[in-house]
């Protein structure tokens, strides 16, 4: 069985690699990239690299003949993300792939997370697709802290305008070992999972992971919306991109990422990754 991933050499995509790797021949294993050369160590291993753009249709179907699944992984490219989906999905069906799993985001077709409306577009078009598919709704990955833990750590301050909301995040490589775990499984065509932690956790939370990990007293600061956007200006991020972090920090406080279910451990037969272990990583 040939098995797919695209955006392979990024930071999902390149974990669920390595996590197939452990179970399937190299051979069977084919890895989707804009840039090859940042893939040569996966050739290296006996993968088969293929180059294609989210944007480039021909190239995509090109590069997704003869697979039997694919894992879509969601575009990085806010504002574009349905467009370069429905390419990827034109291009499967077009190949004959026989199924498609596709990273989306909690409770998409519901919610109303800032990043909700591009998933939910791809989803009702998948659905609609005609294709065999399956949908892993990722909740957020301790990792995207990473900046804010590496900042508190040094100032002793976790700002953030997410009011009392928590989060019912996990560490990357659990979001990779769960897809790996569906496109080498078999049973679930048609599911659409919710993947979280096992414990939605608050930022006095986080500040006190960051605390004991660095080793130095850290405290949560709750901000308004608007005044974390003042500051994210001076710092220099650009209207756009300081408009849209104040707004995940509300949906946040508005509870759009508090839920944890049970999807996430099902899959991969263990515990999430504790909060304190990946922000021990990322204190370094």
């Amino acid at each position: 069985m040939k098995l797919g991933v695209t955006g392979a050499s990024g930071q999902l995509g390149r974990l669920v690699v390595q996590q197939l790797l452990k179970t399937c021949d190299p051979a069977d294993i084919v890895a989707i990239v804009r840039d090859p050369t940042k893939a040569a160590d996966l050739a290296a291993q006996g993968v088969q690299v293929r180059a294609a753009d989210y944007e480039d249709r021909a190239a995509l179907e090109a590069a997704v003949a003869g697979l039997d699944k694919l894992l879509l992984v969601s575009s990085s490219q806010v504002g574009k993300r349905f467009v370069q989906h429905k390419n990827v999905i034109d291009a499967a069906k077009a190949a004959g792939v026989k199924q498609i799993v596709y990273t989306s985001a909690p409770k998409a077709t519901t919610s109303a997370l800032v990043l909700a409306p591009e998933h939910k577009a791809t989803e009702e078009y998948l659905a609609g697709s005609g294709l065999d598919y399956t949908v892993l709704r990722n909740n957020w990955y301790t990792e995207n802290y990473a900046n804010s833990i590496k900042t508190a750590s040094q100032t002793g301050e976790l700002v953030a305008a997410a009011g009392s909301g928590r989060v019912a995040s996990a560490a990357r490589n659990d979001y990779a070992e769960a897809a790996a775990a569906v496109l080498t499984g078999e049973g679930h065509g048609g599911k659409v999972y919710e993947l979280t932690g096992d414990i939605a956790w608050g930022y006095e939370d986080l500040a006190a992971a960051i605390a004991e990990a660095a080793g130095c007293s850290c405290a949560y600061k709750p901000v308004a919306p608007e005044a974390l956007k003042a500051a994210m200006l001076v710092a220099g991020l650009d209207e756009g991109t300081a408009g849209f972090v104040a707004a995940l920090d509300a949906n946040i406080a508005n509870g759009d990422l508090a839920e944890a279910t049970e999807d996430l451990k099902k899959l991969i037969g263990r515990p999430s990754t504790p909060l304190k272990d990946t922000v021990k990583k990322l204190v370094g």
